[in-house]
């Protein structure tokens, strides 16, 4: 079969379609999947670049978000069966300790997200626990299906579970255009706030109106504080979403109204940042960081997708042999939401 892999560590040119062996057959409690599409993630940069602290076998097969049609499952597996259209978590964990018996499975020491930690999905087969997906209704398409999982169950735990967002507050989202972003928009949404979100690109800014978005700002050459604060009558945003980090946590903290939280999945411009942390007690702020979510949360996001209640944005899809423009066309940033392969 074919996957898309590296042999080394650098930038998309280490991106290669290659053959590799096929899976085996799937053992107890697995599926084997026909993978249909393949969407990309910023982490799929971060791993092809190297990961401080990770180190991959190669070659190594890329990717996190996937979907397709289980073809044959092994013994065991009672909620789907061959020919049932699936999204899948990419999410890895242990099954047994105190967190995942809690169902926290995101919490799990072991936890991991297949690519990063592991090997990847971004092959034409691959077996897979049946915890680990979740069938789909039928009229989505397969670029939907695989666009949709990993930052939608970052957006949703993020915001629903960690930041425990309320219909009416206002939310301030960095950097509309990338997927957690987008999906964190439509999550937003559908709790019933008020959201307003940043960008460098007018574009992309317009597009988020259109998708829901209740103002916009130019981050490249407006005061993000002092719009936050025209939005919300003063008061500051009840809560921010910022995955960007070090370029943009202290602007963050300046547009927090008191009692905001803050809530972070990442940090794409760098890992350490610096607060005046007077600031955090005198105004009650919360600093919650976020990874990921637990199989609960995925079947409740799994049901809206189903029912259309939320959908991805894709940006284009290209085929699966021209996957290194793929990785290009994700690391110049050109993209609104996200860039998905056809595998098959």
């Amino acid at each position: 079969m074919r996957a898309v892999t590296i042999t080394s560590y650098g930038g998309p040119e280490v991106v290669r379609v290659q053959d590799v062996p096929d899976p085996p057959p799937p053992g107890p409690g697995e599926i084997q999947l026909r993978v249909r599409a393949a969407a990309l993630n910023h982490l799929d940069l971060f791993v092809i670049r190297g990961l401080p602290g990770v180190q991959h076998s190669f070659p190594h097969t890329v990717g996190s978000d996937i979907s397709g049609e289980v073809v044959s499952v092994g013994a065991r597996v009672s909620r789907v069966r061959p020919g049932d259209s699936v999204l899948v978590n990419p999410g890895s964990w242990c099954g047994s300790c105190e967190l995942c018996a809690a169902g926290e499975e995101c919490l799990c020491e072991r936890y991991g997200v297949r690519g990063e930690q592991g090997a990847g999905l971004f092959s034409e087969l691959v077996n897979l626990p049946e915890s680990n997906v979740e069938r789909v209704a039928a009229g989505h398409s397969w670029a939907e299906a695989a666009a949709y999982p990993l930052a939608t169950l970052t957006a949703w735990r993020m915001l629903v579970t960690r930041a425990q967002l309320k219909p009416g507050e206002s939310v301030l989202i960095w950097g509309i255009g990338g997927g957690v972003a987008l999906q964190a928009l439509q999550v937003a949404k559908h709790v019933g706030a008020r959201v307003i979100v940043t960008s460098s690109s007018d574009a992309k800014l317009e597009r988020a109106r259109q998708l829901g978005a209740d103002a916009v700002v130019n981050h490249g050459r407006d005061d993000v504080p002092k719009a936050v604060r025209a939005f919300s009558g003063k008061r500051g945003a009840d809560v921010v979403v910022d995955c960007v980090g070090q370029a943009t946590w202290e602007i963050s903290t300046r547009a927090l109204a008191r009692t905001g939280r803050l809530v972070t999945c990442g940090g794409t411009s760098g890992p350490l940042v610096t607060m005046d942390v007077r600031k955090l007690f005198w105004h009650h702020w919360s600093i919650l960081g976020s990874t990921m979510g637990n199989t609960r949360e995925f079947r409740r996001i799994a049901e809206l997708f189903s029912s259309g209640e939320l959908k991805p944005v894709v940006d284009s899809v290209i085929p699966f042999d021209q996957a290194r423009s793929a990785f290009e066309r994700l690391e110049r940033g050109e993209q609104f939401g996200k860039v998905v392969l056809e595998v098959a």
